[in-house]
Parts: structure tokens; C-alpha cells; sequence
């Protein structure tokens, strides 16, 4: 089908919850290129939202993913699944966390996480609930997980929310401190919020966050969802800062594509959850955990997330250049990145680069948003800046 065909079938059936999108379909990829159905090549910078850490159609995956299909798709949980256990062992040992549950998605991950922390205090007997997030987080769209995240345009359409949910400042100590009282049951955070601009925790606020913690029974726990699978330039976010969450979640560049999301915890908040507290039909099934643990091999075999963090260190720097046409600030860590502009050209520097064939985000009118493969590589990032540069000096 051509891209008006496309265009019109989803105008007339599908619920109108992305508004106008970006004018254009795509059918196949390779590496850092999609190809749109008009056959144009553009170069992704945003990996589906921090999705195809392996780029696309990674031939190792490829060919995971069709012997997989070719054995053995579903069989639920009701049975032991050779991929999921070893997913979970594989997840185990590259992390902090013992044991793992794996459910579809990130916000259903988040969910899981939100539960499980509920259950822990519920069995303890300790009478606590509320759960302290950030503002600006974004922790998914359940009904639950937008209670979750501190940004009222996501939640006031669905007033009366999930309760026991308390927003305060990012980095903000003396904030956090006055939000906490006897009911506090967990302090859930991204280590860079990812959704609302690319906003890194700082290192001091989280190691205070966890003396805090410790000190008062509350449970640390971190959403990995766009942070994790090397995006930082190390496996999770939470290894920048010197500290370990008591469980965190991962999604997105968990599958590669294919939906996965996992809840991982230490033994202590694992044994929380007993037969029958919690499950999924489709979690963890052999499809999507082949697909996980084809991206760990994927990533160890080619050093990709040590690559994340040199090719990411090379980005940032050369970000740095875009100040010289308009001021911005540069934010992120690995090839997690972002750049505030003084003035509002954020959607239009989108627009610009779209037409120049390149692939970005832009939150607001101020800030780009950069999320490319981990495979990107120092000549993908030069012909960016090239156009980078051209586009932007054409609006201010």
C-alpha cells in the first residue's frame, strides 16, 4: 500500500489517539535506516522511542526471532518456559536484582513493581501505601501508572485516580523530605527522566534518597524502562550513581521490538509476591524472552553498551557545537540525550530535520530529543551534525 492508502485507513478505523502523526510509513529497515513506502531512506535517531537498541533487522536477531517462530510461539504460564528461565538467570546476573517476573510492557512492568511494593507493606503489616514519584516522571498510561507519573495533562482526564500516590520536585531534597510520612511505602524514580526532556537525577539526591530509605523501611525503586539495556552507556541507569534500587523495572530495548517488560527485585521484596498474587497470559512467553536474551548476546558480543558510552560522550560533545547558532543546554547521559534551546524551535527543528530525512523527538517547543540505536556510530553522528546545524541556523 502507498502512504495515502495507509493514511486513510487510519483515518477512518483506528481511535484517534496520536492526532496528526509525522506524514509518513514505513515498511522496512536496516541498521540506522528506514525505508519509507516511497522508498526514501531516513536515519533514525530515536530507535522507536529507545526501542531498537540493535537497530534494525540485526541479522543475529532476525534469525533468532525466525527460528523461534518456527518452534514454538505461546504456551502460558500455566507451564515452565525454557527462554523465560533463562531470561530471568540472564537478567539476574548482569543486575542487582534475584528474581524477575516478566510481563509486556513497560507500563505493565511499572504496574507489577507498584504491586508488588503494596503486597510487601500489606504482609509486613506495616500499614504503609503511598508511594512518593517525581514530577515530570512518566511511569506509563494504566490507569494506575498515570497516577504514577507526576504530570496532571496525563492524568485530569481520568479523575477520580488510582490513590496513594505523592509528586514531589526532581532533586529536591528537603521536598522529598517533607512528603514523607508513616504511610510511605516506596519512592519510585527514573534514574533520567526520559519522557518530559532528559532530566538526570543528580548523584548526591539518589545516594541521599537511599541512606534515606534505608534509615525509615521505604523501598527504593527505580523505572529502568528507557534507562536500562546499556541506553546510559552502562547496563542500567541506576550503575551511574553508586547505588542499587530494591527492584526496577525494564521495557523497551529489553525486546528489540518485540513487547516485553520485566519486574526485577531483590530476594527480600520478591518473596513478596506468593502463588496466585500476580500473572500475566502473555508474560515472559517464548517469543519475547528469545527476543531478550538474543539482545544480551547481541550487546555483549558487540560491546554496544561500552560503545554507548564512547559514541554517547562523542555526541554530547559535538551537541555542545549547536550552541553557537542558538544557546542550549545538552543533557543525558550515553545516547540518552537532550537539548534545550533558549527559544521555542524545538518542533520546528524537528519538522526541519524530518525533511532532511532524519528522525528525532522533540518534547515542548524547546527541547530535542536524541535516542538512536546503540549501534549508531561516529560518521552517522557527523552527517546528523551536518544537518543539524544547517537546519537549525535556517530558523533563527
Amino acid at each position: 500500500m502507498d502512504f495515502q492508502q495507509i493514511g486513510a485507513l487510519d483515518a477512518t478505523y483506528y481511535m484517534n489517539t496520536f492526532g496528526s502523526r509525522t506524514p509518513v510509513a514505513f515498511e522496512r529497515g536496516e541498521g540506522m535506516t528506514l525505508y519509507a513506502t516511497d522508498g526514501t531512506a531516513y536515519q533514525d535517531f530515536m530507535a522507536g522511542i529507545a526501542v531498537t537498541a540493535l537497530g534494525h533487522s540485526h541479522p543475529v536477531f532476525v534469525a533468532a526471532m525466525t527460528d523461534q517462530v518456527q518452534k514454538l510461539v505461546h504456551t502460558s504460564n500455566l507451564y515452565y518456559i525454557e527462554n523465560q528461565a533463562k531470561l530471568a538467570e540472564t537478567i539476574a546476573k548482569h543486575s542487582c536484582a534475584d528474581r524477575v517476573f516478566f510481563a509486556n510492557s513497560g507500563a505493565e512492568a511499572n504496574e507489577g513493581l507498584i504491586k508488588l511494593a503494596k503486597i510487601y507493606h500489606h504482609k509486613k503489616g506495616t500499614g504503609r501505601y503511598e508511594i512518593i514519584t517525581l514530577r515530570n516522571s512518566f511511569h506509563g498510561r494504566t490507569l494506575t501508572t498515570v497516577a504514577a507519573t507526576g504530570q496532571e495533562k496525563y492524568q485530569k482526564p481520568y479523575a477520580p485516580l488510582t490513590p496513594g500516590f505523592v509528586h514531589v520536585p526532581i532533586n529536591d531534597m528537603d521536598a522529598l523530605l517533607g512528603a514523607i510520612t508513616p504511610k510511605t511505602a516506596a519512592i519510585l524514580c527514573e534514574p533520567i527522566q526520559g519522557e518530559s526532556g532528559v532530566h538526570p537525577l543528580e548523584e548526591g539526591y539518589i545516594q541521599a534518597v537511599r541512606k534515606l530509605c534505608d534509615a525509615q523501611g521505604i523501598l527504593l525503586l527505580f523505572d529502568e524502562v528507557q534507562t536500562g539495556m546499556g541506553r546510559t552507556g552502562k547496563w542500567f541507569g541506576y550503575e551511574h550513581y553508586g547505588v542499587t534500587p530494591d527492584a526496577f523495572t525494564l521495557a523497551k530495548a529489553l525486546g528489540n521490538g518485540i513487547p516485553i517488560g520485566a519486574v526485577c527485585a531483590k530476594q527480600f521484596l520478591a518473596d513478596a509476591f506468593s502463588p496466585g498474587d500476580h500473572g500475566s497470559t502473555f508474560g515472559g512467553g517464548p517469543l519475547a524472552t528469545r527476543a531478550g536474551l538474543c539482545v544480551f548476546e547481541v550487546l555483549e558480543r558487540e560491546n554496544l553498551v561500552q560503545h554507548a558510552a564512547d559514541v554517547g560522550a562523542y555526541f554530547g560533545e559535538r551537541l555542545h557545537e549547536l550552541g553557537a547558532i542558538c544557546a542550549c543546554e545538552v543533557r543525558g547521559k550515553g545516547l540518552m540525550l537532550g537539548v534545550e534551546f533558549v527559544q521555542p524551535i524545538a518542533k520546528a527543528l524537528q519538522t526541519a530535520l524530518f525533511e532532511a530525512h532524519y528522525l528525532v523527538g522533540a518534547v515542548g517547543n524547546t527541547i530535542l530529543r536524541l535516542l538512536p540505536p546503540l549501534i549508531v556510530t561516529r560518521k552517522d553522528i557527523d552527517g546528523f551534525m551536518d544537518a543539524a546545524k544547517q537546519a537549525l541556523a535556517a530558523l533563527v
